[in-house]
């Protein structure tokens, strides 16, 4: 059974024991929505000053909702459109402080200010997306940035085929 658990307020201790209770959640499931769906509520819990957190999946040749803490999002994202779409095409993390100046910046939820991306692959081939919004601009830093890419990293450990 989990447990919410009191972080120290030292982001990197936090997160190192968020990337233990990922491992400790997910080790022995096999089934992708249940791993997908306790990752982006760990994150929801772990995370502040956040309004999203999800995954997009990589499906016939664009991204698809996937498990998400949140409110309704868009449904479909095409390659290369908004902060996703542009992860994926990039093949990069997107961190991006405010998303008014994102050009093509897709506004699912209009309190989104700042947002972060991590595509997600399977075997070299893209799985999908990592996606977190903040209502506050500049949420996200390098340490976010590192420590997401590790939760990612994870992610696509656990959900091999």
């Amino acid at each position: 059974m989990f447990q919410a658990t009191a972080y120290s307020g030292d982001k990197v201790k936090d997160y190192e024991l968020l990337l233990k209770q990922l491992t400790a959640l997910s080790e022995d499931e096999t089934d992708t929505i249940a791993i997908l769906s306790n990752a982006s509520a760990l994150l929801n819990q772990f995370l502040d000053q956040i309004n999203w957190v999800g995954f997009y999946l990589w499906k016939d040749g664009e991204l698809v909702l996937g498990p998400f803490q949140g409110l309704p999002a868009c449904i479909r994202i095409e390659y290369g459109k908004g902060v996703c779409g542009t992860a994926i095409k990039e093949g990069r993390t997107q961190r991006v402080a405010d998303v008014l100046a994102f050009p093509g910046h897709i506004a699912c939820d209009s309190a989104s200010q700042s947002e972060i991306v991590v595509p997600l692959y399977s075997n070299s081939d893209i799985y999908g997306v990592l996606d977190i919004d903040s209502p506050i601009k500049n949420r996200f830093d390098e340490t976010d940035q590192m420590y997401l890419e590790k939760f990612a990293s994870e992610i696509e450990r656990l959900v091999q085929p």
